[in-house]
């Protein structure tokens, strides 16, 4: 899986650890909900305050 995080455009370097728990808990949410299906490609989340 590749992972990236960017921060006010800015791309953060993630540990291995960081990698897994952010990966783990984005699939495991989306993939429970109706209407995703389990061959997806690509997941993108973006949040703005």
């Amino acid at each position: 899986m590749d992972v990236k995080l960017v921060v006010d455009g800015k791309e953060t370097d993630l540990n291995e650890f960081v990698s897994k728990i952010l990966t783990g808990t984005v699939i495991g949410a989306v993939t429970s909900l109706r209407g995703v299906s389990n061959n997806w490609k690509e997941i993108e989340i973006k949040v703005k305050r």
